[in-house]
Order: C-alpha cells, then sequence, then structure tokens
C-alpha cells in the first residue's frame, strides 16, 4: 500500500551548495530522499532540493501497530516535505520488516546468538526495495539517505568504493558493509563529508523542523517497547535453564538465554567473589555459560556470509584492521580466506566479547574492505 502526500509551502536557505559534483546540471535530475523525520534525513533533502534537484521523499513504514513506531517519524517527514514544496511517499513495509527484522531477531536470541538487525535492515529493508520502488513506481534511479558514510568510484578497479564518514563520532559505514555495488551505484550520501554538529547548523540555517529533533535511539525497536528485553520477553516469553561455569558447576539459573549476550557482566544475578563474564551461550541445554574475562577472549574468528564491498576478494591473507561492534574500535587483524564467503580473522591480540552474530568489518584506513557474520567458536 503507497499513500501519497503531495506538498506546496517553499523553503528557502542561504546556506551554500555541499555537493558540488551533482550542481549545475542543464536539467533537473531526480532523485528519492529516504525520510526518516529525523534532522539527518531532513537536511539532505533540503541540500538536495536547494541544489536543483527534484527531490521526492520517501518514508518507509516499517512496524506493525496502531500508533507504534515511526507515528512520530511519519508526521515529521510529511512536515518537511510541505516545507520544501517537495512530494512526499509512504510505502508499507511492516510486512518486510517483520519478515527479515523482527522474525530474524527473535529466530537469533532464541538461538544464542546476539544478531545485527541494522546491517539486515538496511540491505533487505530500505536499500534494495527503497530503490526498487523508486525505479519501478515513481521511474527515479537514484536515491539518497542520510547515513554518515562515503562512497568513491574506483576506476581502476570498476568498483563503488565505500569509505567512513568524516566524523568518526557518527560513522555507520560499519552498518553498510552488507550493501551491494548496485545499491553504492544508484545511492549518495551527502552527510558523509559533515559531522553531526554541521548538520544541525546546516538544518537550523534552512529553518527546518526537525532542526532540533532529539537523537533516536540507535535500534528503532526500543522506542516502540522501551527495551530489546521487553521486545525479547514479549516474543519469546520466560524461559528458565541454567548458568553455569566453564565446568559445567550450577551458578544460578536464569529467565531465558535471549536476556544474555557473550561478554556481559551486569545483570548476571549470581553472586561469585571475582568478576564474571558471559563466555557463551548454549542453546541446546539452555545453558548461559560465564567465566573470567581470559575466558571470553579470542585470538582468532571465523566469519561466514562475506560481502566484499570495495575491493575483491583476495586469494592471500590480508592485514586488515577489523571491527566486531560498531562501538568498539577497529584492531589489527590477518585475513585469512577459506572463500569468498568464509574467511578466518587472526586478531594481533586476543579480543574481548566476540559475540556470534554481530557482525566483523574490515577496513584498511577508511576504506571499508568487506565484513561477515561472526560465528560461534568450536567448543
Amino acid at each position: 500500500m503507497v499513500f501519497l502526500i503531495l506538498c506546496s509551502a517553499m523553503a528557502t536557505s542561504p546556506y551554500p551548495l555541499v555537493a558540488p559534483e551533482i550542481a549545475g546540471s542543464p536539467s533537473r535530475p531526480r532523485i528519492v530522499a529516504a525520510l526518516s523525520g529525523g534532522v539527518d534525513s531532513s537536511t539532505v533533502a533540503a541540500i538536495l532540493h536547494e541544489q536543483g534537484y527534484a527531490v521526492e521523499g520517501v518514508t518507509l513504514w516499517l512496524m506493525r501497530g496502531k500508533g507504534q513506531c515511526c507515528t512520530d517519524g511519519l508526521v515529521d517527514a510529511a512536515a518537511i516535505c510541505e516545507q520544501l514544496g517537495i512530494p512526499h511517499h509512504i510505502v508499507d513495509s511492516r510486512e518486510l520488516f517483520q519478515a527479515n527484522i523482527v522474525d530474524y531477531l527473535v529466530a537469533g536470541y532464541a538461538d544464542g546468538i546476539t544478531p545485527l538487525p541494522c546491517s539486515q535492515c538496511n540491505k533487505l529493508v530500505k536499500f534494495g526495495p527503497l530503490l526498487t520502488y523508486a525505479r519501478e513506481t515513481l521511474g527515479i534511479s537514484q536515491i539518497a539517505t542520510g547515513h554518515y558514510a562515503r562512497v568513491r568510484f574506483n576506476s581502476e578497479l570498476g568498483r563503488y568504493q565505500l569509505l567512513r564518514a568524516v566524523d568518526r563520532q557518527k560513522d555507520q559505514s560499519y552498518f553498510l558493509y552488507d550493501l551491494s555495488q548496485e545499491h553504492l551505484a544508484h545511492s549518495l550520501f551527502p552527510l558523509g563529508n559533515y559531522t553531526k554538529a554541521q548538520t544541525r547548523q546546516i538544518a537550523a540555517r534552512y529553518g527546518l523542523v526537525t532542526a532540533n529533533k532529539p537523537e533516536s535511539q540507535d535500534l528503532c525497536l526500543i522506542e516502540t517497547y522501551g527495551s530489546m528485553r521487553n521486545f525479547l520477553d514479549q516474543h519469546l516469553g520466560q524461559r528458565p535453564g541454567e548458568i553455569v561455569d566453564t565446568q559445567g558447576r550450577v551458578l544460578g539459573s536464569h529467565q531465558g538465554i535471549h536476556h544474555y549476550t557473550v561478554g556481559q557482566r551486569k545483570g548476571l544475578g549470581i553472586a561469585s567473589s571475582r568478576p564474571l563474564y558471559v563466555v557463551r551461550i548454549d542453546a541446546a541445554m539452555n545453558r548461559v555459560v560465564v567465566g573470567e574475562r581470559e575466558e571470553a577472549t579470542q585470538a582468532e574468528a571465523w566469519v561466514r556470509q562475506v560481502n566484499w564491498v570495495s575491493t575483491p576478494a583476495p586469494d592471500e591473507p590480508l592485514a586488515v584492521e577489523v571491527q566486531v561492534r560498531y562501538r568498539t574500535p577497529a584492531v589489527p587483524a590477518t585475513l585469512i580466506p577459506e572463500s569468498p564467503e568464509r574467511v578466518k580473522l587472526r586478531f594481533a591480540e586476543p579480543q574481548f566479547g566476540v559475540t556470534p552474530g554481530q557482525a566483523a568489518v574490515w577496513y584498511h584506513g577508511d576504506l571499508l574492505l568487506g565484513g561477515g557474520i561472526l560465528e560461534r567458536p568450536s567448543p
């Protein structure tokens, strides 16, 4: 189901053009701005509109249920389009989100892993379907989003390359590692060269209604359910089991393995004279295994479902900097390919809390080379 809102008001801004490589076209190139209702995507739409693009806003309606997630976003996105005088389309993506994100998360946590929904959502719910909708329904081949990342074309490799954003604190390239060459070839990230503070300044200069809107949660589900724990309890309920040490001794009990993740220390609910961390989660036995910090470290990790973004898959070992969680710094490692789709990472130093289900993403400086899903280590 698609709703079309045609907006009429116009906005002007003295802020200078910020994407000179696409300015000055003799005709008005058409582009879709993916609008979440936040300040970042709103600013992208305003920038492109100011540059002379024929911008059409598209908002994906993601969550099921009346009054759930995205309600405020839909309203704010519509307000931005009205302010800019551009069309606004709302695409009902709730079934797609349910199948690819909600069901994916529930199945992963029930299986004892900690899935990464954002990269999955970008590939299967946002970029792919949005490009299809833009082409087939609107006749537009280019989209722009408010992600903090950069794209360039390497003519020698004949390949689009993904780079970190200038603002390292806001860089979102980690969540974009699974995008295809097709996605990157038809996507613009106008905020990649700006800091978040600069984005807000631009939004304020345009007078956007979202200029002072608070930052959204990293995970949209939290805005609906209040916490990931509430979300999982609603879908998985209570599933009591044992908390054991690495020798199999019972130390306590839990109400569901889905409440735990590798490396977790807080909230274990067991008394101990020394700090204990989740070492692994045994879904088959419905057990949470805990141990000392050293027992929750790994010298190497296997990665599956690898996507090579900026370079072809190598045949030989490769020195990389790898990031195993969004908020952790990249660390030196040697990447050893088994196949283009599966690699081993050998860390320069053992890493704590390497979590099955999360993404391992490897870089060379700012250049994102590729990434994939961390496997469970062998017992």
